[in-house]
């Protein structure tokens, strides 16, 4: 609930990005220094639904979001990633409004949606609760992180904000680079009016703006382009650049 007030009005909350470490200690770190939501990585990593429960169940109960990379747009991983306890679902390589659609419709019971229903499990707190009260609440809590990260995308990104349950246009930043021919160049004109033209998107059809970074300077540039939810790098890149730092001469 706290997730989905903060992305429907725009407020700024920050993150981090879990790709290779799922250590029960995680969720309770990153709260303790001051995210508000932890993204599981199943797209790249090892990530299986079983670990992610634990980890889910953790995030919860210490008041930290936990959010799942799908690693494709399909039905039971939407599905089941929301029954054991993912305050909301992250879909990469999203290319029309149609797959906006299907992802909407996965995330949400009747009448919104074609969800499953099983109630008493974890993502309801294994509570014994009224299932028309827990429909709705869930319907209108979960959280449905879109990424545009290819050209396709790019170039139906008005189409696919305006659908109504998509919550957040995420950049998939590299990969948007990669479909653009521009491997890697993040300052190229290509690569900063792609990003222009998504932010327009998201600001005409009041969508939350989302990106990963890796220092404080992106961090302030994006900000001011109008994102604000934004996760702060990876565990490895945390953890590699604290390293250096220590060990620098």
């Amino acid at each position: 609930m706290f997730l989905k007030k903060q992305v429907s009005e725009l407020n700024e909350i920050r993150g981090a990005m879990i790709f290779e470490f799922f250590s029960p200690g995680i969720p309770v770190i990153l709260k303790n220094a001051g995210c508000q939501f932890i993204i599981f990585d199943m797209e790249h990593g090892g990530l299986s639904l079983e670990q992610f429960k634990t980890l889910a169940a953790i995030s919860n109960a210490n008041g930290i979001s936990p959010l799942i990379r799908i690693p494709e747009v399909n039905y039971n991983y939407i599905a089941r990633a929301l029954d054991i306890g993912a305050a909301g679902i992250m879909a990469p390589m999203v290319n029309t409004s149609e797959d906006a659609i299907k992802i909407v419709q996965s995330s949400k019971y009747p009448p919104n949606g074609v969800r499953g229903a099983g109630f008493g499990f974890a993502h309801d707190n294994y509570e014994n609760k009224n299932p028309l009260l827990y429909i709705k609440e869930a319907n209108e809590n979960l959280v449905n992180i879109i990424q545009i990260e290819t050209k396709i995308g790019l170039e139906n990104v008005e189409k696919i904000a305006s659908i109504n349950g998509v919550d957040c246009l995420w950049v998939g930043h590299f990969d948007l680079t990669n479909f653009l021919g521009i491997p890697g160049d993040f300052k190229s004109e290509l690569y900063l009016n792609a990003i222009n033209k998504i932010v327009l998107a998201a600001k005409s059809n009041n969508k939350s703006l989302g990106i990963m970074v890796n220092n404080k300077d992106e961090l302030d540039m994006y900000k001011k382009l109008g994102f604000n939810m934004i996760a702060v790098g990876t565990e490895m890149s945390i953890l590699g650049k604290g390293v250096s730092e220590i060990l620098k001469k």
